[in-house]
């Protein structure tokens, strides 16, 4: 009885290059449709490269405002809670006040009312003299804390008026960026709309290799067609006669050896 064979599916490698993909790329779909299919991905995203590029920095602009609008809007979160805090205070020093000045009017009434001796008199005089004290160390907390609270009321407002010009500044570039967006939205949902056809026809291995060179390149470009007949069309290093006539055929993935991207052979009419 013959045995079962099973198929492992290897867990996709965020580090695998497309040498190592080779195999799984031959074992599946016929490879011609498979590297059109990435050559025709490649053409879609060097188009919506070039919409994105239209935005210029206005995207990380937008992020950055919204980001340091973020982090003024949780500092002045915290100088009002410092604040908070600081009126919490007071209002236990005016209580801690009014507590002594009481205790030390109980005294004053003792006194008067007359005393025995000289020392209780001494006493009820060194207990006046202790709540007076105190007092007088509450009012002054009172006062540190409302010029604590004066100063955090000043960082607050300029706080503030950061975050009015920073909003200012966000709306500017939120309008612009729709602006342009809005010009290029139908070209852009249609190429969308195609990629994700291209994309369903490619394995998930093989497109994260290929986003992952998408990324490693400065121009983006992971498939590339032969330049001028005999060169890599991404960083113009010159392709071997026998790998020119891999590719040409189209029946194997062939990989530059220079810059490590996919080499196709354009379809003629692009040629």
């Amino acid at each position: 009885m013959a045995k079962k064979t099973t198929t492992v599916n290897t867990p996709i490698d965020a580090h695998e290059t497309f040498v190592s993909i080779r195999k799984s790329f031959a074992d599946g779909a016929d490879v011609t449709l498979k590297l059109k299919s990435l050559y025709d991905l490649q053409q879609i995203d060097t188009e919506l490269d070039k919409i994105y590029q239209l935005r210029g920095e206005l995207p990380a602009e937008v992020e950055a405002l919204e980001n340091k609008i973020a982090e003024l809007n949780g500092k002045a979160a915290k100088v009002s809670e410092s604040i908070t805090d600081c009126e919490k205070r007071i209002g236990e020093y005016k209580q801690q006040c009014k507590a002594c000045q009481d205790q030390s009017a109980k005294y004053q009434a003792q006194m008067d009312k007359g005393v025995e001796n000289s020392r209780e008199y001494d006493s009820l005089s060194k207990e006046i003299e202790n709540q007076d004290l105190l007092a007088q160390v509450a009012l002054k907390k009172i006062g540190e804390n409302e010029e604590a609270i004066a100063q955090y009321q000043e960082d607050l407002a300029a706080i503030s008026e950061k975050i009015e010009v920073r909003r200012d500044d966000l709306k500017a570039k939120h309008e612009e960026l729709e602006a342009i967006a809005a010009s290029t939205a139908k070209q852009e949902e249609k190429l969308l709309a195609k990629r994700k056809e291209c994309a369903d026809k490619i394995d998930a291995r093989t497109m994260s290799a290929y986003e992952r060179i998408r990324k490693s390149v400065n121009n983006h470009i992971a498939v590339a067609s032969i330049y001028k007949g005999n060169a890599c069309g991404g960083c113009y290093s010159e392709v071997a006669p026998q790998r020119l006539i891999d590719v040409s055929d189209g029946r194997k993935l062939i990989i530059c050896e220079y810059c490590g991207r996919i080499l196709v052979d354009a379809p003629k009419e692009e040629k």
